[in-house]
């Protein structure tokens, strides 16, 4: 039985190809949902299991454990997963890996402690990791047509903005009828009493924030049986010419810079997202409006004003990280040389990223325009750009990653860079942010405030190291050798 390849057209999509893509978009989408998610839910989920105050050391610390710890496993096992994904093929590690991190999302909703809260986002983590690597793989190979193969890497990518978006929405709609008393009870189910215990005034909005993460499951059950393996990959296996992968030939002189370059760069991009923009929720706390709002109310009411407020901040940034995605897309087709692409997203950032969170740590806000009622500030509208220069860069890497290792390497190769730059270094800025943010050396008291001002430095500091190293990014090789 053959395999269903991709048409040299650029017209007439088949129906598998369009399923593929859809499976790859809900991935794409769900891998942003249960990543961002983390920081909209962590200080009630910490608050509840463990009592700690939102912005107390107690909390700060469970927060780099609940960003780094499960940012570890993510990344070795999914390096392991991009071995996989070379190694058994597309189609099954991407499915797996979708089921891995919903069911593990579901499951997290009903933690009893902190202990298996971690150990469900180390899950979700490593599901997640390993989802980008096989996805990205797939479509790069379902489609002949290079110019048809970047336009649809790029625009599918771009569902990951949508997936933040749809996050803080969520969450935003759960802190509401939760404030109003209209959310349903989480009761653990009876059969699991006995292993897990009993839920004691469980807050629903976080827990069914978590809960939510089941969705990208139910299409994937749907389309399943329908989904074909990689055509290039499958016709390789078959006529046993695929190479087995081996990570050590990453390393190898035809591939050692690039490997290098791309995960340095990879974790600057993430330590950008992880070290400066997740650090939002904790910093909105302190903004001068959610304080005057929040002064009179008790703890619970005060928290979820504070919840609601910093997911409706969330959204400017996911906005204008979709702007980012869809600039990218546009993009790519038109510039040539990946080093000037990756630079317009990088010399922006390097300027408005520190602008940006000085003005958080000072408070500095103020109404720019309105729009059917609606007052856009300053600070929202600057968090949009900054979600754009950042998240722009994550759509960059999965157009560049495929063309640069060869069809038995790109799944490993882009693990690489992806999890072990991304996941595992870049991630670790959000521990980083936290611990210096604690530092009495650095001057002011700790809270919001300081968050911000380490947020700034952290921001213009990985700015600087990936502007540098943009210039030792090497273009991608002719087609032909590259397949």
């Amino acid at each position: 039985m053959s395999t269903p390849t991709a048409s040299k057209s650029t017209g007439g999509w088949t129906l598998i190809q369009s399923l593929v893509c859809l499976t790859a978009a809900i991935g794409f989408a769900f891998d942003t949902y249960e990543l961002l998610m983390l920081p909209l839910i962590a200080p009630a989920a910490i608050f509840e299991l463990t009592g700690f105050k939102p912005g107390s050391p107690e909390s700060l610390a469970w927060i780099r454990t609940l960003f780094f710890v499960p940012a570890i496993f993510g990344a070795f096992f999914g390096l392991l997963g991009g071995w996989l994904t070379d190694r058994f093929g597309r189609r099954r590690v991407l499915t797996g890996s979708i089921l891995l991190y919903a069911i593990a999302a579901f499951v997290s909703g009903y933690s009893t402690s902190m202990n298996m809260l971690l150990i469900c986002r180390c899950l979700v983590f490593i599901g997640v990791c390993v989802e980008f690597v096989a996805a990205v793989a797939w479509l790069a190979e379902l489609f002949d047509d290079p110019i048809v193969r970047e336009r649809v890497i790029g625009y599918t990518q771009a569902f990951a903005s949508a997936g933040g978006l749809l996050v803080a929405f969520v969450n935003h709609y759960l802190a509401h009828l939760g404030a109003e008393g209209h959310l349903p009870t989480i009761v653990m189910p009876q059969w699991a009493v006995g292993l897990l215990g009993t839920l004691e005034n469980p807050d629903p909005v976080w827990r069914l924030t978590l809960i939510s993460g089941l969705f990208p499951a139910i299409p994937l059950i749907i389309v399943r049986p329908f989904l074909p393996e990689s055509p290039k990959w499958a016709q390789k296996k078959a006529a046993g010419e695929l190479k087995r992968p081996s990570i050590l030939e990453l390393f190898t002189p035809a591939l050692r810079r690039a490997t290098i370059v791309s995960t340095l760069l990879v974790g600057c991009g993430y330590g950008l997202a992880f070290g400066a923009i997740q650090q939002i929720p904790q910093i909105v706390r302190g903004l001068p409006e959610v304080k005057e709002v929040t002064k009179d109310m008790s703890p619970k009411e005060a928290a979820s004003h504070t919840q609601k407020a910093a997911a409706s901040y969330s959204q400017f940034q996911e906005w204008g990280g979709l702007a980012g995605r869809f600039l990218l897309a546009f993009l790519v087709l038109r510039i040539v040389s990946r080093r000037t692409l990756l630079a317009l997203f990088v010399v922006p950032a390097m300027i408005i990223l520190p602008l940006f969170f000085m003005a958080m740590a000072k408070g500095d806000n103020v109404t720019l325009f309105t729009i059917g009622g609606v007052d856009f500030t300053a600070l929202q509208i600057g968090l949009f750009f900054a979600g754009a220069v950042v998240i722009g860069q994550f759509s960059f890497w999965g157009n560049y990653l495929p063309a640069i290792f060869p069809l038995h390497l790109r799944g490993t190769g882009e693990s690489m860079a992806a999890n072990i730059g991304g996941r595992l270094i870049g991630t670790s800025f959000a521990a980083l942010t936290a611990t210096l943010a604690a530092q009495t050396w650095i001057p002011g008291p700790p809270g919001p405030a300081k968050i911000a001002t380490v947020a700034a430095g952290v921001a213009g500091g990985l700015c600087l190291i990936a502007l540098i190293l943009v210039a030792f990014l090497p273009e991608p090789p002719p087609e032909e050798q590259n397949s």
